[in-house]
């Protein structure tokens, strides 16, 4: 296995976890707040990850500078798009869910 191999390799599997991650914190958390923050940090990271190791995969021409820009728009995208969700549950009056802490308060 190359060093680029196992580069890709290490890549693609932190894309896997964090979106996994996403994932699980999508279905677990309780309200729309707290998923669109698992959705737009988990997820935007693991499909960067994926993209940087398509693009170490490919090496240096154009599908690289496509990949470029397909990172550039998942960066915009993901965390407009989570704070847009967000925003229009507030003015919809949604509230987000307190969780009572080990001492008995809230946080």
């Amino acid at each position: 296995m190359t060093p680029v191999d196992a580069a890709v390799v290490a890549l693609v599997a932190g894309s896997v976890f964090f979106s996994l991650v996403a994932v699980v914190g999508f279905v677990r958390l309780p309200d729309v707040f707290a998923r669109a923050h698992a959705a737009s940090k988990s997820e935007t990271l693991g499909a960067l990850l994926g993209l940087l190791a398509a693009g170490v995969a490919f090496g240096p021409g154009t599908e690289s500078v496509k990949l470029l820009m397909l990172a550039l728009f998942v960066l915009v995208t993901g965390p407009t798009a989570a704070h847009a969700i967000v925003r229009a549950a507030a003015r919809a009056g949604d509230t987000p869910t307190t969780v009572a802490d080990d001492a008995g308060g809230e946080r």
